[in-house]
């Protein structure tokens, strides 16, 4: 072997995937949250993050639907605020979320505080047995079934109704009072409140029907719009796909839409069901992995500076 031999070629001339152009700038003490972004470098999931917010105000420029699919953990970690305002600002059509989501929310407007400890209160057989959780729940699911409304509209309603003291703060009852559709998609027997004597299968089963049908015409005007999955790794993946489905079947094509996943991990049904097979071939999926709690503000605070 004769080294001498190697055909070499130019680093001046090379195809190179990095530079100085892309690089972060130092940070400054008081800099501004644009001055911040600006600051970012302009590689993987910053520049994902960037394309992704530039989707999202495409989306609303042009009138096309922004929907947020999230999991129970966006709740307990704080973020409903955040959700709120950003309903009241117009930004998402709608909202999905699975039942767990739902009792959280309860309450919360029932008593301020949510999560119980699982592992102490398995062994004595007490997990999941506060009875207002359910009793509130049942209650208003049979009523606005009765009314002809879905699950997490007869939910929103009663709390924004009732006298719940922490019902100023409910994302669902924000969401009833602004008419901003949000659908609760249940899987019986995964949630604390199936465990009680009030719950009634075929009410919960009419419930989240509706819902998924709500789901489903939202879905259908997506051409070109963008939807978020935030913390849901199994329940609201595979309702979308579903969603997707029924929306091309019934004539709307879907083209261009943008998806995106946070998580802290990839999941094999948010990368196919989300990010993946729904977007393919004329769209894009994003991947944005990290914590809810900073992943979903930054990229809340990055849409805001841009639309409010």
């Amino acid at each position: 072997m004769d080294l001498t031999r190697l055909r070499r070629t130019s680093l001046a001339t090379r195809k190179s995937k990095v530079s100085f152009k892309g690089f972060g700038a130092p940070v400054a003490k008081g800099a501004s949250f644009a001055q911040f972004l600006d600051g970012l470098p302009d590689y993987l999931s910053a520049r994902d993050l960037r394309s992704l917010v530039d989707a999202v105000v495409r989306a609303k420029k042009r009138k096309r639907p922004v929907l947020l699919g999230i999991g129970a953990h966006f709740i307990k970690v704080g973020l409903s605020p955040l959700l709120i305002q950003a309903l009241e600002r117009g930004l998402f059509e709608g909202v999905a979320m699975n039942g767990a989501g739902v009792i959280h929310e309860t309450e919360l407007a029932l008593a301020g505080k949510t999560s119980e400890d699982v592992g102490g209160h398995l062994g004595d057989g007490s997990f999941g047995m506060a009875k207002e959780t359910a009793q509130f729940i049942h209650a208003a699911l049979a009523a606005g079934v009765r009314d002809g409304l879905g699950f997490g509209a007869s939910v929103g309603r009663a709390i924004a109704e009732s006298k719940a003291p922490y019902r100023g703060k409910s994302l669902l009852a924000a969401a009833w009072r602004l008419g901003v559709p949000v659908t609760c998609h249940v899987c019986i027997g995964t949630d604390i409140i199936h465990m009680h004597p009030e719950a009634d299968g075929a009410v919960m089963g009419e419930a989240s029907l509706r819902d998924f049908h709500a789901f489903c015409e939202l879905v259908c005007r997506m051409d070109r719009g963008v939807y978020l999955n935030v913390g849901s790794a199994v329940i609201l993946p595979e309702v979308f796909l579903k969603a997707v489905s029924v929306a091309r079947n019934l004539g709307n094509p879907l083209e261009g839409m943008t998806t995106a996943n946070f998580d802290f991990i990839r999941h094999y049904r948010t990368d196919v069901n989300v990010v993946t097979r729904p977007v393919a071939p004329t769209g894009k999926g994003y991947h944005m992995i990290g914590p809810h709690e900073i992943l979903f503000p930054l990229f809340l605070s990055a849409v805001a500076e841009r639309l409010w």
